[in-house]
């Protein structure tokens, strides 16, 4: 059972960078029909350097390089026994093809609900560019059954 002790603690520091055929495929499998998403005269036209990164595929990308057996043992967690409880975004900065991106992780909270029977982990995640500029902030919260 993770305790509140872990606040604070890193979970590393990946990078990934990001490209054009990925993207196109990520849109595809989630419907995204905006061709500003798939095609980079259109993305160029709408102000960006290249095609932009849809809003929830920073997540696919933070979790490159990580390994989630250990993250789950770091918070004493049974696989069979986790949901995935909450995810947000604030977003600062567009990120596009072609960046490479620095994901932070850290534990920033640990509670519990249910009297116990209910154990949460939230961790954030800082994105930074290439140019150490500030992209997003990702949220996840996860909880053991």
């Amino acid at each position: 059972m993770a305790d509140k002790s872990l606040i604070g603690r890193s979970l590393g520091v990946t990078t990934a960078e990001v490209e054009k055929g990925r993207l196109r495929f990520f849109a595809k499998a989630i419907g995204e029909t905006d061709p500003v998403y798939t095609d980079e005269a259109t993305a160029k036209a709408a102000g960006y350097k290249s095609l932009p990164v849809p809003p929830t595929f920073l997540v696919c990308l933070s979790g490159e390089g990580r390994d989630i057996e250990a993250q789950l043992r770091i918070y004493e967690f049974d696989l069979g026994r986790i949901l995935h409880a909450e995810q947000s975004f604030e977003y600062h900065k567009p990120a596009v093809a072609g960046d490479v991106l620095t994901f932070d992780s850290k534990i920033v909270d640990v509670y519990e609900k249910a009297g116990g029977r209910l154990q949460f982990v939230v961790n954030e995640v800082r994105v930074t560019n290439q140019d150490g500029e500030h992209i997003a902030d990702l949220r996840c919260s996860l909880v053991q059954r």
